[in-house]
Parts: C-alpha cells; sequence; structure tokens
C-alpha cells in the first residue's frame, strides 16, 4: 500500500477503483449525468461509468457547466466516488460544495500534483482520506 499527500479541495472520505483520464475532460456534453457515462466520443474513456469509481483527471475542460453536470450526478447518485485532479480546479470542487448544501451530499476532491498524480493507474484500488492522504493498491499487471 503506498501513500499519496494531495490538497483537499472538498474534504471527505471514499473508496474506490481508479478511473484515469489521460486528458482533461468535458462534462457538458462529455459525461451524460443521467447514467455517469462518458459519451464525449473522441475521449479516451467514451463508454466508461464515472460512478462509484475514483475519477482521476488532469483537469476539467470549459467552463463552469463542469460544476452543474457534477451536481446532478450527486442529485441522481451517478456520480464519482471522488475525483482526483493534478492541480486545484474549482469548477471540479464547486458542484460537490452546492450538493453538500442542497442534498446533504457530496463526494471528495483531491489535487494531487505531479508525480503521485502521475502514479495512479486505472484499477488501482483507492482510499481517499478528509485530509487529502490516499492509500493507493496497485492493481497487479495481470489484472489489467
Amino acid at each position: 500500500m503506498e501513500r499519496l499527500t494531495g490538497r483537499p479541495l472538498v474534504s471527505g472520505s471514499a473508496e474506490g477503483t481508479a478511473l484515469v483520464a489521460e486528458e482533461p475532460l468535458s462534462f457538458w456534453g462529455g459525461v451524460d449525468p443521467a447514467t455517469g457515462e462518458v459519451i464525449d466520443r473522441r475521449h479516451h474513456l467514451s463508454g466508461q461509468t464515472i460512478g462509484g469509481r475514483v475519477l482521476v483527471v488532469p483537469y476539467s475542460r470549459g467552463s463552469s457547466t463542469t460544476s452543474t453536470v457534477l451536481l446532478e450526478t450527486i442529485r441522481v447518485h451517478t456520480a464519482p466516488a471522488a475525483i482526483i485532479s493534478s492541480s486545484v480546479d474549482s469548477m471540479l470542487a464547486l458542484g460537490p460544495i452546492v450538493a453538500d448544501e442542497l442534498y446533504h451530499r457530496t463526494f471528495p476532491v483531491i489535487a494531487l500534483e505531479g508525480d503521485q498524480f502521475r502514479r495512479i493507474q486505472t484499477g488501482d484500488r483507492l482510499v481517499v482520506h478528509p485530509d487529502g492522504t490516499i492509500e493507493r493498491d496497485p492493481v497487479a499487471k495481470e489484472e489489467i
């Protein structure tokens, strides 16, 4: 088990399997909030669902609509368990913050920089702690 240290943008606890986006993701038109499916057919995660997984994305693409889509995924229970980004991305944090006020439900958003961010691979088991610490259990190569 490896321990990574990030900065919590939205504090909370979560655990799940990592889904790593190698490139930014546009949530508006890129994710169907009703299903949690990545519907941007040009994105390499097309067809994957973010619901219940720890979405690892460098940053969001687009505008404040990212927050709106994330808010809706929380409302309809298709949201990721957590989001880990490579930098502080306020658009990724705003939806979960508003959802906490409206629905009393949210998920953690953690900024994890540099080499630590790049260490996470799709399939890794991640446990996110409120202080921004992430426990990473790497996926075995034969499981990929």
